[in-house]
């Protein structure tokens, strides 16, 4: 095995919480102080604003949710375009606060709620485009979150993700940087499989970390 590269035996994905609804309540709590951090925290760690940023040549149509938004940097970037019309979902009141705040300092009307992704308040197919950066590890149920984002697409519409997966080649600096958050409280997925269960036509790449951080683009066959 080359001295860089990690053996399969060693890539362990998360086990689900046993109780979703105190990893939920945790998780809520962590945002909230990370609520007025996260700005800075983008500023220090740029590379982090060009991993998300990833999605943007990605989006479809015109009627899009993003799920997740924390405090509104990648919707302030799409934003700009105004021929979208703009909805977001985010569990954490803070969150939505800063983002909402942020959005109208640009003067961009956008639509955003306080909400669970396990149970999105709209009808069945109505978006063009699903946008989801940095959050699916931190979902209790991947599985019900993921059907939900998908039942709200149109046939033909596109889910973009972006997050943490073990790189492709095993390398150890991706293997390390996945560790690391899973030390910090995400949930590691085998996103590939995840996806590849559904009723989407799937591409991914890798836009950093090593490898570790992935951009998926799935296409909704019907």
């Amino acid at each position: 095995m080359p001295l860089f590269t990690v053996s399969e035996s060693r890539i362990r994905y998360s086990d689900s919480p046993a109780d979703s609804a105190s990893y939920t309540r945790e998780m809520d709590r962590m945002y909230n102080w990370m609520s007025s951090l996260y700005d800075g925290f983008m500023v220090v760690f740029p590379l982090w604003k060009k991993w998300i940023s990833s999605v943007l040549p990605e989006i479809k149509g015109t009627e899009i949710l993003e799920v997740s938004f924390g405090p509104g940097y990648l919707m302030s970037r799409y934003g700009t375009n105004p021929d979208l019309q703009i909805h977001g979902i985010d569990f954490n009141s803070r969150m939505v606060d800063r983002a909402t705040k942020k959005m109208q300092r640009i003067k961009r009307p956008v639509e955003l709620r306080k909400g669970n992704v396990e149970s999105l308040p709209y009808r069945d197919e109505s978006f063009d485009t699903v946008i989801n950066t940095m959050a699916l590890t931190g979902y209790p149920d991947a599985e019900k979150a993921m059907d939900e984002m998908l039942r709200v697409l149109r046939p033909g519409g596109r889910l973009l993700i972006v997050d943490f997966d073990y790189p492709a080649n095993r390398n150890r600096g991706g293997y390390i940087l996945v560790r690391i958050m899973a030390g910090l409280g995400d949930i590691i997925r085998d996103l590939k499989s995840l996806l590849h269960r559904k009723d989407l036509h799937v591409t991914s790449r890798s836009v950093g970390g090593f490898g570790s951080v992935q951009l998926f683009v799935c296409d909704k066959i019907r």
